[in-house]
Order: C-alpha cells, then sequence, then structure tokens
C-alpha cells in the first residue's frame, strides 16, 4: 500500500518539529534559576523556529511575577517580559488553559506585551503557563506572516512545551525558594543572621582596609513580650513583619537589615557615621509613630531602642566586637529608657 506524497510530507513535518520541540525541552531540563530559564528559552525557541517575536507574559498577582520582577541583570528578560493584571489575562485568554492562535485583531492582545514593545504583529500563538497547577501568565510568539499563526493549526507540540515548561518552572521555583529561605529569614524576609556575619565581617574588612566609616545599629521593639501577650503571637509577628519592612523602607540600596533573633534586629551601614546611623534611627522611629499596626479590631504602636557602634571606635579589633559594642549601647540605652 502507497502512502500518499503530501502525507508523507506531513509525517516528515511533525517529526522536524517533533525534534526541534525536543530540543527546546532538553536545553531546560536541568535549569534552576529563573533568569538562565528564561533567558535560554526565549533564545533557543526564537534560533530553532525563527520566530521574530518571542516573550513572555506574567500575571501581576501571581508568585512568579515577584521573582522575575527581582531579576535586575538580564537586558534580554526587560525587553522580553510583559506584566499584565489577572483579570485582563483572563478576559484575553478566556479562561483557556490550551494555546491560543490568532491572526485577527491582533491589537486585542497588546496588553500582553512588554512596555515599550514595537512589535509588528499579524499572527500570534499564546501558550499558557503554570506554577503546580496555577496558571501564572503565558509564553507568546508572534510573526509578522499572518498565516504563521493562524486559528486551525494543530497546537499539540505548543501545548507540550507548555506542560514541560510548567513543570520545570515549579521545579526552578522550588529550588529559588529553598536557595532564598538559605539567606533570609522566613518571617520578614530580612537576611538572616548567618549572612548578616558573613556581611558584616566583608564591610569591616573594607573599612579597616580603606579606612572608611562603618556604622552597625543593633535594635529591638521594646516590650515586645506585652504585643504578644495582649494581643497574641500572630500580631507579634505582624508587628515583626511592620517593623521589618520599615527598615527596608528607610534604608540605601548599599544598606543591609537583617533580624537578628527574636524581636532584635541589625543594620549595616556602610560609609555612615554615626550621626548619620542616628538619622536613620529616628527617621524609623518617626514613622513607626505615626504608622500603628492595625489588624482588625487591633491597633497599636510600636517603639524601637537601638544602639549604634563604629569601626573607628577605640578596641574595636574585629566585626564581632563592633556588633557586641552596638549590642552593649542597645543595653544601655533601654536602662536609660526605664
Amino acid at each position: 500500500m502507497n502512502i500518499p506524497e503530501s502525507i508523507l510530507q506531513i509525517l516528515e513535518e511533525n517529526q522536524r518539529s517533533s525534534q526541534k520541540f525536543n530540543k527546546i525541552e532538553n536545553s531546560i531540563l536541568s535549569i534552576l534559576n529563573f533568569k538562565d530559564f528564561f533567558e535560554n528559552l526565549l533564545t533557543m525557541i526564537g534560533k530553532i523556529f525563527h520566530v521574530p517575536y518571542v516573550w513572555i507574559s506574567i500575571i501581576e498577582e501571581s508568585c512568579l511575577a515577584q521573582q522575575v520582577q527581582a531579576i535586575h541583570n538580564s537586558e534580554l528578560l526587560k525587553s522580553k517580559t510583559g506584566f499584565i493584571p489577572l483579570e485582563k489575562f483572563r478576559k484575553i485568554t478566556a479562561g483557556r488553559i490550551n494555546s491560543i492562535l490568532d491572526n485577527r485583531k491582533i491589537h486585542r492582545f497588546k496588553p500582553l506585551n512588554p512596555s515599550d514593545a514595537g512589535f509588528q504583529i499579524g499572527s500570534i500563538a499564546i501558550t499558557p503557563i503554570t506554577i503546580d497547577g496555577e496558571i501564572v501568565g503565558s509564553l507568546n510568539q508572534g510573526d509578522i506572516n499572518i498565516h504563521r499563526f493562524k486559528p486551525g493549526i494543530d497546537t499539540e507540540f505548543l501545548d507540550r512545551l507548555g506542560l514541560k515548561i510548567s513543570i520545570c518552572l515549579s521545579n526552578v521555583t522550588a529550588h529559588e525558594q529553598l536557595k532564598y529561605l538559605a539567606f533570609h529569614d522566613s518571617l520578614t524576609g530580612l537576611l538572616n543572621r548567618r549572612i548578616m556575619e558573613k556581611i558584616l565581617e566583608r564591610e569591616f574588612q573594607r573599612s579597616i582596609r580603606y579606612l572608611t566609616n562603618l556604622s552597625v545599629i543593633f535594635l529591638d521593639l521594646d516590650d515586645f513580650k506585652s504585643i504578644n501577650d495582649k494581643f497574641g503571637h500572630d500580631q507579634g509577628d505582624t508587628a515583626l513583619i511592620h517593623v521589618a519592612n520599615t527598615l527596608l523602607r528607610m534604608k540605601r540600596n548599599t544598606d543591609s537589615v537583617a533580624r537578628f533573633a527574636g524581636d532584635e534586629f541589625v543594620v549595616i551601614l556602610p560609609s555612615t557615621k554615626v550621626k548619620n546611623a542616628e538619622q536613620y534611627v529616628n527617621r524609623v522611629k518617626i514613622y513607626l509613630r505615626h504608622h500603628p499596626v492595625i489588624t482588625g479590631k487591633n491597633k497599636f504602636y510600636i517603639k524601637l531602642s537601638a544602639g549604634i557602634a563604629s569601626a573607628i571606635e577605640q578596641n574595636i579589633q574585629s566585626s564581632a566586637a563592633l556588633l557586641k559594642k552596638a549590642d552593649l549601647k542597645l543595653y544601655q540605652a533601654k536602662n536609660k529608657s526605664l
């Protein structure tokens, strides 16, 4: 029985497409960080399939948005990532989980584009992607050719790629979360004590070598136990998060903020004199004075005590001694307030 030439051509084309998709899938399977994952994916699709426009759209409310926005060292991702509200994404995709092809009224897909993108698209393919079953955005391909992604074309390979991307993204997310927790406090998101001590040692050695100022602030909440006793430990956690966010809000890019233990925090301020560190503490106290913690029917204000030490003080021979001096000054400050 002879197989018609047209069917053979279709089978051969499908085989070539399958090989190309397998190449992309294999290239992303072992990647465990967001930057390399998306850069590799977008580059490979554009190169292998000769698609003029390849980009990702990420739902603003999704767990993926914050992770990608935190990537600051990738010009490729900046130009090939669009962020879109969930409601708009649902309206565009009509809640579909399979790939969408279209070449009509292309302007209605514009909200998927990166900001300032000057795409000239005649047809588009939108493949939703998920993390642990939750839709977080889509992989998009566009072409000037209106027939490239016209409705009716089989989307089997695109759907399979979308599934593989989603599985890989779940793995990348889990890995990135573990890495994040190795450096950060799980409650407040601040640096943890171990990482803080490493940063402090680095900044101390730099201060000694280049004879620059370095100030360290050791602070804690006044009467934190009463917050837990009166409002409960959940409200105590809320208070800690409120303080952490305030410390971050007031700091410079070069400063580091860490949760030391319990209700104790440490702020490292390179190239900063003690008087400037004092100004930082005052700004934090003023902000907390005007911004109480409000949860349900509960409303309470948080007060802080702080101790500040400088690397240029006498008898400071190590980063540990600098931290200990700041802790001692915190103890003295709390005694004065009693």
